[in-house]
């Protein structure tokens, strides 16, 4: 039986290993050219760089109603 599962388990690592080989790889520098264009490209709709106006923010604090 332990040979069986030795093949199976074996199987299961030559699959996943096909499937890394089959990946497209794309170098470092060229990522990180994109993410610097992706980034630069969506900045305006960004709101931690833009910031929230207080009436589309859903986490301002709540106003408190007083009767006097």
């Amino acid at each position: 039986m332990s040979s069986a599962s030795n093949l199976v388990a074996m199987k299961k690592v030559v699959r996943q290993l096909r499937f890394e080989a089959s990946v497209n790889r794309v170098k470092v520098s060229q990522a990180a050219v994109d993410l610097q264009q992706f980034c630069l490209q969506n900045a305006l709709q960004d709101p931690l760089l833009t910031g929230v106006s207080s009436s589309t923010n859903p986490f301002r604090p709540k106003r408190v109603c007083i009767f006097l």
